[in-house]
C-alpha cells in the first residue's frame, strides 16, 4: 500500500489557537498567564497550510480561543466531513494530572479548582471524538504545541478503541513527556510552530515521515529550550514511518532562494507588576513574511530574566492577597500540573523561595492513589519545610503497568537515558525515576534475574517493606453467606465454593501484566500446578481485563447484575481507603482472605542512574528525606488511612484509631512473601493461556435450518459477526453439520488461520442440506478434534455449536451421556447457541453439556450476537 496522498479528497484542517484566557494568575482559580504568541500561531500556520496546496478553499478553519464546547462542537463536525485527512492542531496551556497518566487542553474559560480542571478537555476526550464508528477519514493528524505534549503518545497508546479507528491517528508533539515549555514571545510565533510552518514552506512534497525529523534536526541546532533549561525535543508517535503510515502534508513548487536578511531582534520584556487590572491585550501584529530568519533561540539568560519577572509579579500579588492566600493558590496549581510558564517558587516570610528538586516516584497503578496521598502529606509536612517557610522538594507520582516497568528497568535502561524512535520507555512508561514502589520486593528480584550486560540504572531496595496488604477476594453481601468463613482456604477452595453456592457467582480479576495484586493473585490460583488455562477459565474474562484493581472495582456498578454477583481479587487497602468512584460503588462486599496468595509489600527501592551525578547529592537527600518520612510515623499515619497493615507480625491495621471496618478482618496470618520465579513463570503461563487461540464452529445446515440461515440474523451472518474477536494469529474453522450415517459433518471453512474477508467467502459457499443432523456425533467429533490441538501448549481453545435445537431429540440417553463425559474431560468450553427459545432452561440437553464443558449456554432469549461475539473474542486475539 502506497503512502496516502490526500489531495483530491473531502479533507479538514481544524486549528485551535488559545491565546485570551478568561481566568489567568493573580486569580487563583486561573491559568498562568495568556499566550499571546499562540495568536500569530493561527495565522503562521494557516497560512502554511493554505500554500501547501494540499487543503482547499474552505477546508481549513481556525478557532481563536473557543470554549470547550465550542472546541468540541467544532471537531465533531470536522470528523463528520473530513474522508481523506483530518488535521486537527492545538496550541494553548495544558496540564497533567498529578500522575501524569492524563493531559488536559485548557480552552478558553479553563480553570483549576480543588483539583479539578473545569473549561478543559482530556486528550482520551479528543481520541474518543476522533475514533468514532462515524469517522470515514482515512488518516487523522494531532498536532499539539502545548506543555507536556509528549504525553499524548501514552494517553493513545492506552486508549481502548472499541471502533478500531485509533490506528489511522498519528501524533506532532512539541516537546517530551513531563516538560513545559516557555511561553513564547508576544511579538511572533513559537518556537515550534514557526519551525514547523518553515519546513512546511521549503517546497516540493512534504511527507510527514520528512517533515518529523527535519522538525527535529532544526529544533536542536536552533538550541530551542524548555523550562528549567531543559531541550525542547519534538516528539512524533511510532516512527519511524511505513508507506501505511506516511502522509502529504504540503505540495509546492520549491521557492527560489531569497537574499538573506539581517536577523529580526528578539525583545526582551521585563514586566512590571501594576496594582491596576491589566489593559485589554492589543490586537495582533500583522503575521510573519515568509522567508524572514529564524530569531535567537530562548537562552537560559532570558529564563533567568523571566524567573526575576514571575518572582516580582509574586511579590505583587502577595502584597495584595497575602501569603497564606497566595501559598494556597501555588499549591492548588503545583498539585495538578499547572503550567506554560511555570511556577518558580512559593512564598517564605522574608523572600522568593529557590526552585525545589522534584522527586521523580514511579509505582504500581494499585498502589498509586495511596503513593499520592502519601506524597501531597509529605509536601507540606514539617520534614519538608525550610524554617523561612519555603518547601525543601516535591513529588512526583505516576505509574506504569508492572510487567512493562520490570522489563524496562531490567533490558532497557540504556533506552530509557537515551531514547530511540522504535525504543522510548521514557514515552511509554514515564521519566527516569529517582524511586521505585513495586507491589511487592520480588518484583525487584524480577529486574536482577532478566538483566542483561548493558545496565545503566542500579537498584537499591530496602530490606523491609513499608507496609502490607492481603489480596482479597471481595464477595457482594448477597453472596458472602456461602462462605461460612473468610481465613483459612485457598483461593481454588474460595472459588469452588462461590461456584457451587447459589447466584452464578463470578470471579472478576485486573490485568496481570498490568498491576502487582493480580499477578500475585494468578501465582495463587495457579499454584503448582501445570493447567493454567484450566485455571483461567475460572476467572470471568471481558475482552479487555481493567489495568488496575481501581478500574475493576469502578466498573462492576455499571451493570447492577454484575455488581450483584461479581466477587473481584483485589488489594484489601481499596476496601477500606475506598477509590475516586466510591459514590457509584452500590454493592458493599466482604472479604475473604485466601491463604495462597501473597500479599502486597510495597517497597521502597531508590534507583541510581549513571551519569546522573550532576545533582546526586541533592537527589539522595531528598530521596532519604522522603524514605525517612515515609517510614516515620506520619508516614505511617496516612499509609493506615489509607487501609494498610503493618509489614510484620500478625499484621494488624496500622489505624488503631479506628474500629475495624464492616467485611474486613481485624488480623490476618500471611501468605508467605511473593518469589520472583513464580511470579515470572505465572506472569509466562498467563500469556500461554490468553495468547493466540483455536475456536472450531459447528454449524447445523439440516433441513430445518432453511428459515434461520439467511441475512445477518441466520446461521451464517451470526458466526460472519463474531470473526472480529479472532485475528491473524488465531486458528479456527467451521463444519457445517449434516447427516445422521457415515460423516456427520463436512468442511466449510479448513482449520487453521485466515484473514477475515476469507472466512467469509468460505462461509457464503455454505447451504442447507436436505437432511437431518446428529449434533452428537458432531459433538464428539469436535471434542476428539480440539483436544488434539491442545495437547502441546495451553492455548486457549472453544468449540461453538449453533443450530435451531430442532434435532436435540437424538441427545437423549447414551447419546447426552457420552457427550457430557467427553465434554467433561476434554478441558475444552462449549458454547451451545440455539436460534429458538427455552433450549437453555434448566435440564435441557444444551444446557448440560455447556455445564460439563465449562462453556456458555445461549438462546434466542439472550441477546444473542453481542455475547457469542464476547465468548469467541475471549478467546481470540482480535483484529489488529
Amino acid at each position: 500500500m502506497s503512502r496516502f496522498d490526500p489531495r483530491g479528497r473531502a479533507n479538514r484542517a481544524l486549528l485551535v489557537g488559545v491565546s485570551e484566557y478568561d481566568h489567568t494568575a493573580p486569580d487563583p482559580q486561573g491559568v498562568t498567564g495568556q499566550l499571546p504568541a499562540v495568536r500569530h500561531n493561527r495565522t503562521t500556520f494557516e497560512e502554511a497550510l493554505h500554500r501547501g496546496g494540499v487543503f482547499g478553499a474552505g477546508e481549513i478553519r481556525v478557532l481563536a480561543s473557543p470554549s470547550q464546547d465550542d472546541f468540541t462542537g467544532a471537531l465533531r463536525r470536522a470528523v463528520r466531513e473530513a474522508e481523506g485527512l483530518l488535521l486537527l492542531y492545538f496550541a494553548g496551556h495544558a496540564v497533567v494530572n498529578t500522575s501524569g497518566g492524563e493531559l488536559h487542553l485548557q480552552l478558553r474559560t479553563a480553570r483549576v479548582v480543588a483539583g479539578e480542571l473545569p473549561g478543559a478537555v482530556s486528550f482520551a476526550q479528543v481520541l474518543g471524538e476522533i475514533c468514532v464508528a462515524e469517522s470515514r477519514a482515512e488518516k487523522v493528524l494531532v498536532i499539539l504545541d502545548c506543555c507536556y505534549a509528549g504525553h499524548a503518545a501514552g494517553i493513545w497508546h492506552r486508549f481502548a478503541d472499541p471502533e478500531g479507528n485509533k490506528e489511522k491517528v498519528l501524533l506532532l508533539m512539541s516537546v517530551q513527556p513531563n516538560r513545559c515549555i516557555l511561553g513564547g514571545d508576544a511579538d511572533i510565533a513559537t518556537p515550534f510552530t514557526r519551525e514547523l510552518a518553515q519546513v512546511l514552506d521549503e517546497g516540493g512534497e512534504v511527507w510527514l515521515s520528512e517533515l518529523y525529523p527535519t522538525l527535529k534536526q532544526r529544533m536542536d541546532e536552533a538550541g530551542y529550550r524548555a523550562e528549567e533549561d531543559d531541550p525542547q525535543i519534538p516528539q512524533a508517535l511510532a516512527p519511524p514511518w511505513d508507506p501505511d503510515a506516511d502522509v502529504l502534508l504540503a505540495a509546492r513548487p520549491v521557492p527560489s532562494r531569497a537574499p538573506e536578511s539581517p536577523p529580526v531582534p528578539v525583545p526582551v520584556p521585563v514586566p512590571v507588576p501594576d496594582p491596576e487590572p491589566a489593559p485589554p491585550v492589543p490586537p495582533a501584529p500583522p503575521p510573519v513574511p515568509v522567508g524572514v530568519p529564524d530569531p535567537p533561540p530562548v537562552r537560559p539568560r532570558r529564563l533567568r530574566q523571566l524567573r526575576r519577572a514571575a518572582a516580582a509579579a509574586v511579590r505583587a500579588v502577595a502584597e495584595r492577597l497575602g501569603r497564606t492566600t497566595l501559598l494556597t493558590a501555588l499549591l492548588a496549581l503545583l498539585a495538578t500540573g499547572a503550567g506554560g510558564y511555570g511556577i518558580f517558587a512559593v512564598l517564605g516570610d522574608s523572600a522568593i523561595c529557590a526552585p525545589s528538586l522534584e522527586l521523580r516516584v514511579l509505582t504500581d497503578p494499585d498502589l498509586e492513589p495511596a503513593m499520592q496521598a502519601a506524597a501531597d502529606a509529605y509536601f507540606v509536612s514539617g520534614a519538608n519545610t525550610t524554617d523561612d517557610g519555603c518547601r525543601r522538594g516535591g513529588v512526583t507520582v505516576y505509574s506504569a503497568g508492572s510487567a512493562a516497568v520490570v522489563s524496562a528497568l531490567s533490558e532497557r535502561t540504556d533506552a530509557w537515558q537515551q531514547p530511540r524512535e522504535d525504543d522510548n520507555p521514557q514515552r511509554d512508561i514515564g521519566p527516569q525515576p529517582d524511586v521505585w514502589i513495586p507491589a511487592t520486593g520480588a518484583d525487584v528480584g524480577r529486574v536482577a534475574a532478566a538483566q542483561e550486560d548493558r545496565v545503566f540504572a542500579r537498584l537499591e531496595p530496602d530490606t523491609e517493606p513499608l507496609a502490607y496488604s492481603p489480596v482479597v477476594l471481595a464477595v457482594p453481601r448477597g453472596l458472602d453467606h456461602t462462605l461460612d468463613k473468610s481465613t483459612g482456604r485457598s483461593l481454588s477452595e474460595l472459588v469452588d465454593v462461590l461456584e457451587q453456592g447459589p447466584g452464578a457467582a463470578e470471579v472478576h480479576r485486573p490485568d496481570p501484566a498490568l498491576t502487582g495484586s493480580a499477578l500475585l493473585a494468578t501465582a495463587g490460583l495457579y499454584g503448582d500446578g501445570d493447567d493454567a488455562r484450566g485455571a483461567e477459565l475460572r476467572i470471568t474474562r471481558p475482552e479487555r481485563p481493567e489495568p488496575s484493581a481501581v478500574k475493576l472495582l469502578c466498573s462492576l456498578p455499571d451493570d447492577d447484575a454484575v455488581d450483584d454477583r461479581g466477587a473481584a481479587l483485589v488489594p484489601e487497602f481499596l476496601l477500606r481507603s475506598g477509590i475516586g468512584c466510591r459514590p457509584a460503588t452500590r454493592v458493599p462486599r466482604t472479604a475473604a482472605y485466601p491463604d495462597d496468595v501473597p500479599g502486597l509489600e510495597p517497597t521502597f527501592v531508590r534507583v541510581r542512574w549513571d551519569h546522573g551525578d550532576l545533582d546526586a547529592t541533592a537527589r539522595d537527600e531528598e530521596a532519604d528525606r522522603f524514605r525517612a518520612w515515609l517510614t516515620g510515623a506520619e508516614g505511617r499515619e496516612v499509609l493506615g488511612e489509607q487501609g494498610f497493615r503493618s509489614a510484620s507480625g500478625d499484621r494488624p491495621l496500622l489505624d488503631t484509631g479506628s474500629a475495624v471496618p464492616s467485611g474486613l478482618t481485624g488480623r490476618v496470618r500471611p501468605a508467605d512473601s511473593a518469589d520472583a520465579a513464580d511470579l515470572d513463570r505465572a506472569l509466562e503461563e498467563y500469556g500461554d493461556a490468553h495468547g493466540p487461540g483455536r475456536v472450531l464452529f459447528l454449524l447445523d445446515s439440516s433441513g430445518s435450518m432453511a428459515g434461520l440461515w439467511d441475512g445477518p440474523s441466520g446461521g451464517p451472518g451470526i458466526l460472519k459477526q463474531t470473526l472480529p474477536g479472532l485475528g491473524g494469529e488465531d486458528e479456527y474453522g467451521v463444519w457445517a453439520v449434516h447427516g445422521l450415517t457415515g460423516r456427520t459433518h463436512t468442511e466449510l471453512v479448513p482449520f487453521g488461520t485466515h484473514s477475515r474477508k476469507k472466512a467469509e467467502r468460505d462461509l457464503d459457499t455454505g447451504k442447507v442440506r436436505d437432511a437431518e443432523a446428529d449434533p452428537s456425533a458432531a459433538l464428539l467429533d469436535a471434542l476428539a478434534f480440539m483436544r488434539e490441538r491442545g495437547a502441546d501448549d495451553e492455548r486457549p481453545r472453544l468449540i461453538v455449536y449453533l443450530t435451531d435445537g430442532e434435532d436435540d431429540t437424538r441427545l437423549t440417553g447414551d447419546r447426552v451421556e457420552q457427550v457430557l463425559e467427553r465434554a467433561g474431560s476434554a478441558g475444552v468450553p462449549v458454547a451451545m447457541v440455539t436460534l429458538n427459545s427455552g433450549a437453555c432452561d434448566s435440564g435441557r440437553p444444551a444446557t448440560r453439556i455447556a455445564d460439563a464443558a465449562r462453556g456458555r449456554c445461549l438462546d434466542a432469549r439472550d441477546d444473542l450476537v453481542p455475547a457469542l461475539h464476547d465468548e469467541v473474542a475471549r478467546i481470540g486475539t482480535g483484529e489488529e
